[in-house]
């Protein structure tokens, strides 16, 4: 059964790559996203959260709208970036596939690039989708981005090194996909955190970097 699902997933990316790309995506970050409602629920429930249901339910409509995420980005932009990325380095950098400085420039430009752009469309797309306005979206971002980025750049640097190095150009997308299945699970979580108190941590940092470039009185 295995090896059939695999092989049908082969002839579907052979023949259709942005297609099965866009509805893989799709797929695993609504599956991300039930995931992170089940994680919320659970922690809500351990806690005693007075708003937290007896019985699991999902939202469906959270569900349909960070999938739509998996659609109409992650899986198009996805496929487009690291199949041009990977013809970039070879072809204009000139730099011999597989080699630490073919991955490390992979890997740099991954994080620098498409790690913070993912981050940014994420965050500013789900706070519309809720529809909130363009201020509370601004207000959400940045209470938002820098935990994940932070948090997520100690773990996908170490994720694309094994991506970039050992497995093929063809399947880095379905290698990413399956990554993304817990990355939608912990964004999704993320955003729903709000005001947690662990977020605090992260703005005091900015609002002391403000204070001491305003100098003292």
């Amino acid at each position: 059964m295995r090896l059939r699902l695999w092989k049908w997933y082969q002839n579907c990316l052979a023949y259709h790559p942005v297609k099965t790309q866009v509805i893989s995506s799709g797929f695993l970050w609504g599956v991300g996203d039930v995931a992170a409602q089940y994680i919320t629920h659970s922690a809500k429930s351990r806690l005693q959260i007075s708003d937290a249901d007896a019985d699991f339910r999902i939202n469906w409509k959270r569900v349909a709208i960070t999938s739509t995420f998996g659609f109409g980005f992650v899986g198009p932009v996805g496929h487009f970036w690291y199949e041009g990325l990977d013809r970039f380095i070879r072809l204009k950098l000139h730099q011999q596939p597989k080699s630490l400085q073919f991955v490390a420039t992979k890997v740099a430009a991954d994080g620098i690039i498409f790690g913070p752009l993912d981050l940014l469309v994420f965050f500013t797309y789900m706070g519309f989708s809720m529809g909130k306005n363009v201020q509370q979206v601004k207000e959400d971002v940045k209470r938002d981005f820098l935990p994940a980025l932070i948090l997520e750049g100690g773990v996908w640097p170490i994720v694309q090194v094994v991506n970039f190095r050992y497995v093929p150009v063809r399947y880095q997308l379905l290698y990413v996909n399956i990554f993304c299945l817990l990355d939608s699970a912990f964004l999704s979580w993320l955003e729903q955190q709000k005001d947690a108190a662990w977020k605090q941590w992260f703005t005091s940092f900015d609002s002391l970097k403000e204070r001491g470039g305003q100098g003292r009185l």
